[in-house]
C-alpha cells in the first residue's frame, strides 16, 4: 500500500496502511476518541472495547480498514486516523454479473492532524483499493462538515434515488 501522507517535521512520518486483526485495539481507541471529540467530553462505557472487538471480528471478512499512523520504525508508531470500506457484492443476474460497490465509512482523524494531509492520504488509499478491486463505484454518506472534502476529491451527488427509513 502506498504511504501517501506527507512526512511531518522531525523525522516523524505519517504512513497509511491496511489494518489487520492486531489493530483492533487501536481502531477501538480511535473510535472512542471520535465519539469523545464529537461530544466534547469523555464517554463512560467500560464494555465498549469488547463490543468493538466483537463487531470487528464479525465485519472483518467484508470490510477493509486503513490506519494512519505517525512515528518511525525505531520510535514506534501512533494511530492518528482510520477509514474503512464495506464491499457490497451485487446479486448476479442471468447474462450479467455486477461489479462490487464500496461503501466508505467511519473516517476519522484526530483533530491535531486534520490539516496535515492525513484525511486525503486515507481517502487516496481507499480510492486505490477501489481501483485494484475494480469496484463499479464508491458511495458514502458524509457529514455536513465533510461533504466539501469529498466533493473536492471527486465525489458527487448520486441523485434523488436514495431513500431512508428509520423503523421504530
Amino acid at each position: 500500500m502506498a504511504e501517501d501522507a506527507q512526512p511531518s517535521a522531525g523525522a516523524r512520518e505519517i504512513t497509511v496502511r491496511i489494518a489487520d486483526e492486531r489493530d483492533v485495539d487501536a481502531l477501538a481507541r480511535l473510535r472512542r476518541a471520535w465519539s469523545e471529540e464529537r461530544r466534547g467530553r469523555p464517554v463512560e462505557d467500560p464494555s465498549f472495547e469488547a463490543a468493538f472487538a466483537q463487531w470487528a471480528r464479525t465485519e472483518q471478512p467484508r470490510r477493509t480498514f486503513w490506519l494512519a499512523e505517525i512515528g518511525s520504525e525505531r520510535a514506534g508508531r501512533t494511530p492518528i486516523g482510520s477509514i474503512n470500506v464495506v464491499e457490497i457484492v451485487p446479486m448476479p443476474r442471468p447474462g450479467r454479473r455486477g461489479a462490487s460497490v464500496g461503501q466508505v465509512g467511519n473516517a476519522f482523524v484526530l483533530a491535531a492532524f486534520n490539516d496535515r494531509g492525513v484525511p486525503r492520504a486515507l481517502l487516496t488509499a481507499v480510492i486505490e483499493h477501489a481501483r485494484e478491486r475494480r469496484y463499479r463505484r464508491l458511495i458514502l454518506a458524509p457529514t455536513v462538515t465533510s461533504t466539501s472534502f469529498y466533493r473536492r476529491a471527486g465525489f458527487r451527488p448520486a441523485g434523488e434515488t436514495l431513500l431512508v427509513l428509520e423503523p421504530d
